[in-house]
């Protein structure tokens, strides 16, 4: 299968389980600002995984992986309906830190600039 389906297809899954998110009611998950980072499939599409980060930090996004991993049946069974797959993959979540890594980095150049003008 060339890579740029596998791309494509990852890319679909993204913007879909973006707003999939929206929808899940578990309180784990609604309560945080929550952000697909990337989704990364496996060449015959049987599995994704979904890089989940939060603005609250990387605990908030551990939570947010144990809410998720309950209602991935609800979320892969929505991913069939909006995409035409002939196998929806399994969905596999993992909390990530570029969120709050990029904060920290955005910081530390705003104190630096703040430095430099002093």
């Amino acid at each position: 299968m060339p890579n740029y389906r596998m791309d494509r297809v990852s890319e679909d899954i993204m913007r879909e389980l973006t707003a999939i998110l929206r929808t899940v009611k578990d309180p784990r998950v609604s309560g945080t600002l929550l952000s697909i980072v990337r989704v990364d499939v496996t060449r015959d599409l049987s599995y994704a995984t979904v890089y989940i980060s939060s603005m609250n930090g990387i605990e908030a996004a551990k939570e947010a992986v144990k809410g998720l991993k309950s209602a991935a049946g609800y979320m892969r069974r929505e991913l069939g309906y909006a995409l035409s797959l002939r196998h929806t993959p399994e969905l596999r979540f993992v909390a990530d830190d570029s969120i709050e890594y990029s904060a920290g980095i955005a910081a530390t150049i705003n104190r630096i600039k703040k430095e430099e003008n002093a």
